[in-house]
């Protein structure tokens, strides 16, 4: 079966969150949070360099839209169940649809960290991953240095299969950095 034809839910719960794929009007929450978190962004991410307005992030949101539709790449977003407050987002990314298998992502507003809300996303998104999809290995990949977002897999019981050395250039620098790889598999 072609992947664009997968049925599968857009949204799911947590005791806490309303994890769903990305709705458009959600620019205007995603475009405060990024610059909210900027700081914390920036050592990581190479698309918090941009100088981004709400209206391009809202495009970047809808491309992302047409892309889970395709079942090209499954972005979600990150809610507060009982408010509706945007908290993060995250997603299955690098998909292979033959094996099948995911790379999981994500990043939070800094005003929610702290509170244990990516370690409950990233575990809700690994077992819809495995329950929904049928997935068979499901990675983390990050930054050896970032120790925040290492500790997601790492509590989640995720195994570390190996680490790239020198792997990709570090944002806004000429030092080698070096990439964790962390999977579930069935």
């Amino acid at each position: 079966m072609k992947p664009s034809l997968l049925e599968f839910p857009e949204e799911f719960t947590t005791e806490r969150l309303l994890i769903r794929s990305p709705l458009p009007g959600d620019g205007k929450a995603v475009h405060a949070a990024i610059e909210a978190s900027l700081n914390e962004l920036k050592p990581w991410m190479p698309w918090a360099h941009m100088n981004q307005t709400e209206q391009d992030v809202e495009a970047n949101i809808r491309e992302s839209i047409a892309k889970f539709i395709t079942r090209e790449d499954l972005r979600l977003h990150i809610l507060d169940k009982e408010t509706g407050e945007f908290i993060g987002s995250s997603g299955l990314h690098r998909i292979d649809w033959a094996v099948p298998k995911f790379e999981i992502g994500y990043w939070i507003d800094t005003r929610y960290t702290g509170r244990g809300y990516i370690t409950e996303a990233t575990e809700a998104i690994t077992n819809y991953a495995f329950q929904e999809l049928k997935a068979k290995r499901v990675e983390i990949r990050c930054d050896s240095k970032n120790s925040r977002s290492r500790a997601i897999p790492e509590r989640l019981g995720f195994t570390l299969e190996g680490i790239l050395k020198n792997n990709s250039m570090g944002i806004n620098s000429e030092e080698l950095r070096d990439t964790c790889i962390f999977a579930k598999i069935i």
